[in-house]
């Protein structure tokens, strides 16, 4: 089977991301699903921004009104200054406009700047909705969710937030995917009853938030998930991130249903000691030999983004040989890719047949 191609936050390379236009364009440059992250306004509404501190990606900065809302916060261990969605009501939010952000990089999307409001969810189920009619594809949406511990200990329970905006809007099918960095609101989300498959975000180093939370220095890894007994494990849903006992194995926590997880493609490159690519890596075989469905984030044509072996010239924005590095992606036999520009990745995918 195909691996399918999910717009990455729209067609962000395209449009500044999370737009109404990025996410129109993604379905017409052939993606099969559309990525958003998702938020929470101070009254519950769940919005679509990349992180809750949106003055990278809306003209809030330049908002007189809202200028006293600047602070600081810690978030997940670090202190972050700007203005959070959850210091705002939806009325407030939806006075915004979007914004670029990596102007530096894209600069063709920052003259879109300030033209399109920021959406919700219930925007996004919409737009799909109508992109399906025209249309013999199956179209999906892979939902993050971002920061659910930290927005729980603000009375902002996201799992729940979620599961009554998939109700409402009819959504609750198998269209729908949910991926997080924390397993324990996947958890969450299924015994909320929100069908679709579940995937557990992994870094390349680090902690799952909500477990580092929970355990401290007893977390278990996101490499410590990635070995053969912790992939296993995931597939089993018997460790949802665990802590380690007193011999070093791992404590199953909850069953968390996960049916894959998605990886950054640097788990997925395997390279020399000159950190030259060489091929692709073994977890996609491992995954797939526990059980699990693999996905890869995220494919991007610029050389800022591509390993060094694909790089071409120092202009960091710039497109590099991103078809050989698209390429050994795809063939290492994923079951998706998140892609800036979904039309480059179905070039690619679809080449392959």
């Amino acid at each position: 089977m195909q691996p399918i191609v999910i717009g990455h936050r729209g067609a962000s390379g395209h449009r500044p991301e999370h737009t109404r236009s990025a996410f129109e364009l993604a379905f017409g440059l052939g993606a099969d699903a559309v990525e958003p992250d998702l938020v929470a306004t101070r009254d519950g509404v769940l919005v679509i921004r990349h992180e809750n501190e949106i003055s990278g990606t809306t003209d809030v900065a330049s908002r007189a009104e809202f200028e006293t809302r600047r602070t600081e916060k810690h978030i997940e261990g670090k202190l972050v200054t700007g203005w959070f969605t959850e210091d705002f009501t939806w009325a407030e939010l939806s006075t915004l406009r979007a914004r670029e952000r990596l102007p530096a990089v894209r600069q063709a999307n920052a003259t879109f700047d300030d033209q399109q409001p920021i959406l919700r969810l219930r925007d996004l189920f919409d737009l799909v909705d109508r992109a399906a009619e025209q249309t013999d594809r199956k179209l999906g949406i892979v939902a993050e969710i971002k920061h659910a511990d930290y927005f729980a200990a603000l009375d902002l329970p996201l799992a729940e937030l979620f599961a009554a905006e998939v109700s409402a809007a009819g959504w609750n099918t198998e269209r729908l995917t949910v991926e997080s960095f924390e397993p324990g609101v996947l958890a969450q989300v299924r015994a909320q009853g929100v069908r679709g498959k579940r995937i557990f975000l992994l870094e390349d180093q680090g902690h799952p938030a909500d477990q580092l939370a929970e355990y401290g220095a007893g977390a278990l890894s996101y490499a410590d998930h990635l070995t053969t007994d912790g992939l296993a494990n995931l597939a089993a849903g018997r460790t949802a991130g665990g802590a380690r006992s007193s011999m070093g194995s791992s404590t199953a926590t909850s069953d968390i249903g996960i049916d894959g997880i998605s990886v950054p493609k640097s788990l997925i490159l395997e390279t020399d000691d000159a950190g030259e690519v060489i091929g692709a890596s073994a977890l996609v075989g491992a995954a797939h030999a526990a059980g699990l469905e693999i996905y890869c984030w995220t494919l991007r044509p610029e050389n800022k983004f591509l390993a060094k072996t694909f790089r071409s010239g120092t202009r960091k924005a710039d497109f590099g040989h991103w078809q050989s590095e698209f390429r050994v992606i795809l063939d290492s036999g994923v079951d998706g890719v998140f892609a800036d520009h979904p039309d480059l990745a179905v070039h690619v995918r679809d080449e392959r047949r």
